[in-house]
């Protein structure tokens, strides 16, 4: 990504918040993901863009240190050295550290990755397992990650000696950097491998099995120990981690372990009281609806919602009761309808009463 803006990645202006990064991120995510793009070569370069783009602006610490400077891990000039590591040179050119400590540890660990699933919530419910296609790239078989040809060794880095560092002056300050020669290694590969080209890694694809777990949310990870990105040098591989999307429920609506749903009733069966049939995960339940329900009033099928991720047993559905008032109506209905007004004339329910007495009491009268 060498050059590339990452706000122009993602499609996001640069005060875009953490809501319009996570939109932007998920979307282009979705639409570049290998599985929606087999043998897409250019759709894979695009969607590992988008991930390392996301991933630095997703952090606030990396984000300001690009917004400042323009790269990650970098000074104004564009070398990769921490803060931590500049105070470091600083103190070694006032007291003379050794050469040694400038080296960097060859061996180095794999980038994490990140996979993107969206689920039901059946499956939610259910668990289940998926299959992943990943590409990520690996530990060179053919030099075992070391990135040299069999029998060859690195040479030792003539510029600095080794030391990984090279020193100059700077007014009365010795200021230390890596070494441009070496990049800091200290060594140089003259015989690089010609399966990965003095990398160390190859860029495959991995079949992966991973086990969804009954009861998870929305944005819950998943992860995968070593099966990110191969290390560099006989360093250990990283982590993949994989973030659940649950799609949106044509009926319900999840809150933690219970399912809400809204169920429309008739007048007369919210008056009269009925046994209706209604949606549970998976198929169909009979619900009682009492005599004298009201509107918004909710009724519990127990034990018919989500599972418990780290618990036992399952929430409740919950249908909160809808009255659905008939815009047309028959003469019959309507010669009915007539007769029960002037039957509950006398008769007001108790909301009625109350209500009026509150005017009563406002208006005095």
């Amino acid at each position: 990504m060498a050059g590339q803006n990452l706000y122009s990645i993602l499609g996001v202006p640069r005060e875009a918040d953490e809501a319009a990064l996570k939109s932007a991120y998920r979307k282009l995510a979705r639409m570049y993901h290998p599985d929606k793009n087999p043998g897409d070569k250019a759709a894979e370069e695009r969607f590992k863009e988008v991930n390392e783009a996301y991933a630095v602006l997703s952090d606030p610490d990396r984000r300001a240190q690009y917004d400042r400077f323009g790269t990650v891990g970098g000074g104004p000039g564009g070398q990769d050295v921490g803060f931590g590591t500049i105070f470091e040179d600083l103190f070694e050119g006032f007291f003379g550290g050794g050469g040694e400590r400038g080296r960097r540890t060859r061996a180095r660990r794999g980038e994490h990755l990140r996979y993107d699933l969206e689920i039901t919530l059946e499956e939610a419910a259910e668990g289940l397992e998926s299959k992943l296609q990943i590409p990520r790239l690996e530990s060179c078989e053919g030099c075992k990650g070391t990135g040299q040809q069999a029998g060859t060794q690195p040479e030792t880095c003539s510029a600095c000696r080794g030391a990984g560092q090279v020193r100059f002056s700077q007014g009365f300050l010795t200021v230390a950097r890596p070494c441009p020669q070496c990049g800091g290694e200290g060594q140089i590969n003259r015989a690089p491998c010609k399966d990965c080209r003095g990398q160390g890694r190859i860029r495959k694809e991995r079949l992966l099995k991973v086990t969804i777990p009954p009861g998870v949310e929305d944005g819950n990870q998943l992860r995968l120990s070593g099966e990110g990105e191969g290390g560099l040098f006989g360093g250990p591989a990283g982590d993949l981690y994989v973030v659940l999307h649950l799609r949106p429920h044509e009926i319900f609506v999840r809150q933690g372990a219970e399912l809400f749903c809204e169920l429309p009733v008739s007048f007369a069966q919210a008056a009269l009281g009925d046994v209706v049939e209604v949606p549970v995960l998976g198929g169909r339940a009979e619900l009682t609806v009492p005599p004298g329900t009201q509107p918004a009033q909710q009724l519990r099928l127990r034990g018919k919602g989500m599972p418990h991720l780290r618990g036992r047993g399952r929430g409740d559905a919950v249908y909160q009761v809808v009255v659905e008032v008939p815009t047309k109506l028959t003469a019959r209905q309507r010669e009915l309808l007539e007769e029960f007004r002037q039957a509950s004339a006398e008769h007001a329910g108790p909301l009625s009463t109350s209500f009026v007495d509150r005017m009563k009491k406002l208006f005095g009268s």
